[in-house]
């Protein structure tokens, strides 16, 4: 089952060096969710091969223009493109505002349903539940609201040994039930133990987004033990000044909050445009925490 992230933006603030406003599609068993939507993003989406109307969700971190401003024109896109199915939004109370006086200025009517959920940045809470799935939005700590978003797979079935299943022809009708780890009795009395027929489950994975923030301690509950951490890293520590006042991270902040947290990986991302050359940033987060990346634009990331 597919759980990838590819990275679309990771510039902060402004486009350079042929670098994006932030933006990331999620691929969750070929549903695609969108993460923040910087200027840009609809152009990135083409040229990394992906129809924009295969996105069910959209989550918005924040109402800084670098995580949202190419929102009204991907969304008006999907409208010409013929799209028809729901869409959910997911951001701050204001992104409606935003977006609703958008539309009405410029007499564009959805021919497809846009449904908003408001996100808080003062506690943590479930946005989106499936059975395969569950979102999470927790607070940040930035110059506007903004919330992170964690997603974590849902507890997947155990995989059948088909060469026990078929040397002792059990029916198919308990082939679910065995996933599921239930025992099943044939009509002659014959027990199948499903521990017996089954291998173990794969652990379920997770992915937390922490878009702009300065690095503290409060978020790091909601993000604990996650297998792939991305987490802004805008400046190197020298310029902790900078981002103390900005209330961005650096590299070196961003790494302890991965080795805090017990994260199994963590991706860099949300450079400044100081930095043309990125390797000192993850020459930075490697001191301390070996397991970093660079957020590169068009690579997928495994979760």
């Amino acid at each position: 089952m597919k759980f990838e992230v590819l990275i679309l933006g990771n510039s902060s603030a402004t486009p350079i060096y042929d670098r994006h406003p932030t933006a990331q599609l999620l691929n969750f068993n070929e549903q695609f969710f969108l993460i923040d939507c910087g200027e840009g993003t609809q152009m990135q989406l083409v040229r990394y091969g992906i129809k924009s109307n295969k996105i069910s969700h959209i989550f918005i971190s924040h109402l800084h223009g670098d995580h949202y401003l190419g929102l009204v024109g991907l969304l008006s896109s999907m409208n010409l493109n013929g799209r028809k199915t729901d869409l959910h939004l997911y951001g701050p109370a204001a992104l409606k505002e935003i977006m609703d006086l958008q539309f009405k200025y410029s007499d564009t009517t959805l021919r497809y349903n846009l449904i908003f959920h408001e996100t808080h940045a003062d506690r943590a809470e479930v946005v989106l539940k499936t059975n395969l799935l569950t979102v999470t939005s927790f607070p940040l700590q930035h110059r506007v609201p903004t919330t992170g978003f964690r997603f974590d797979e849902g507890q997947r079935l155990a995989p059948l040994i088909r060469e026990k299943i078929e040397q002792l022809n059990i029916p198919t009708v308990f082939l679910p039930q065995l996933k599921r780890g239930i025992d099943c009795v044939d009509m002659d009395g014959t027990v199948y133990r499903a521990a017996e027929l089954t291998r173990p489950a794969p652990i379920p994975r997770s992915y937390a987004y922490c878009s702009d923030t300065r690095a503290y301690e409060l978020y790091m509950t909601y993000i604990d033990h996650v297998d792939l951490l991305y987490h802004e890293t805008t400046f190197m520590h020298d310029m902790l000044d900078r981002a103390e006042e900005t209330l961005h991270s650096t590299a070196y902040e961003a790494a302890q909050v991965a080795h805090l947290v017990q994260a199994k990986r963590l991706l860099l991302g949300h450079y400044s445009a100081r930095y043309k050359d990125l390797s000192p940033l993850l020459e930075e987060a490697r001191a301390v925490f070996p397991h970093a990346e660079l957020s590169i634009e068009g690579k997928w990331f495994n979760v």
